[in-house]
């Protein structure tokens, strides 16, 4: 059986793709992301109204995404074929549970007066048939399937591993043995980014290698791109690729401990000192620009 290593907590922050990301884009962006208790003007209640705020692309992807997840875990417990009105059924439902309970910020900035299903549950239910009728779906059920109870699907925390002494997070959608090669499968319903998904395919092949003490050439990370249509980029990573990788993640988290009063305890700097990024374009897509520019964007929250 594969186990997950696991680690005491420490408050150092750690890299991911996405953190680094968000740091690159705008600083006050990511303080209000990852130091919401920190402000000392905004409420802590109020920046969080605005963190949890999802959108239209980004809540399909989730749906998706944990479809996908209720039905790989049926696959490990039964070898019946799949219903197909109850799991188009069982997606509808969920969407409809999402559309109710989430707030979108297309609303809360008054681009639509509400969420329709039909804005979600297409592009949902193509991505789940494109799935279904792959080849990568014929062989999980196949073949793959012999070794179910060893698949990790979806696991718990934030895909934590180490580089050295850093702290990093790659967080797999699935994970499954085959031979003596271990396949990772990241979903995806939105565009290629080939520069930002290879970047997260290497970490992958770092978080595996670190757990399961294995060559990186017998890591196997894949993007699986569900829509418009079905279509896989695999790359194999060997040794220096991990080390230059380790070289690149070491330089981007000492660019984020830069902004940190206190690097151990992961305390950042005053506010004043994340500045706002200055493109409107870029403003017009974040969660927090009711914040920063409450005249021009007013919120109905």
């Amino acid at each position: 059986m594969i186990e997950i290593k696991k680690f005491a907590f420490t408050p150092i922050l750690g890299w991911s793709s996405s953190r680094y990301d968000l740091f690159l884009i705008c600083k006050r962006r990511y303080f209000y992301h990852y130091y919401t208790k920190y402000d000392q003007e905004v409420p802590t209640r109020k920046i969080n109204q605005f963190k949890e705020l999802v959108s239209i692309p980004l809540e399909t992807g989730g749906i998706v995404h944990k479809v996908i997840e209720v039905l790989l875990t049926r696959l490990k417990t039964t070898s019946k074929d799949i219903d197909r009105k109850k799991f188009f059924d069982f997606s509808l439902r969920t969407t409809e549970n999402n559309i109710r309970t989430r707030k979108f910020e297309e609303v809360v900035y008054g681009d639509m007066a509400e969420v329709e299903v039909d804005a979600l549950y297409p592009k949902v239910r193509e991505s789940l048939e494109n799935l279904l009728a792959s080849n990568r779906f014929d062989w999980l059920v196949n073949e793959a399937i012999s070794n179910s109870d060893e698949w990790i699907i979806d696991p718990p925390g934030y895909g934590e591993t180490r580089i050295g002494a850093l702290k990093v997070y790659c967080k797999v959608d699935f994970l499954f043995p085959a031979g003596d090669e271990y396949h990772i499968i990241d979903w995806k319903t939105g565009k290629p980014d080939a520069d930002k998904h290879r970047k997260q395919l290497i970490g992958y092949s770092t978080w595996a290698s670190y757990h399961f003490e294995t060559d990186p050439t017998k890591v196997k990370p894949k993007i699986v791109y569900l829509h418009p249509e079905y279509q896989e980029v695999q790359e194999t990573f060997n040794v220096f690729d991990l080390e230059n990788f380790a070289i690149q993640v070491r330089a981007e988290t000492e660019e984020m401990y830069e902004y940190c009063r206190d690097i151990e305890q992961n305390i950042p700097l005053d506010k004043a000192e994340f500045p706002m990024v200055d493109d409107q374009r870029i403003c017009a897509y974040c969660n927090f620009r009711g914040i920063c520019y409450p005249n021009l964007y007013p919120a109905n929250l």
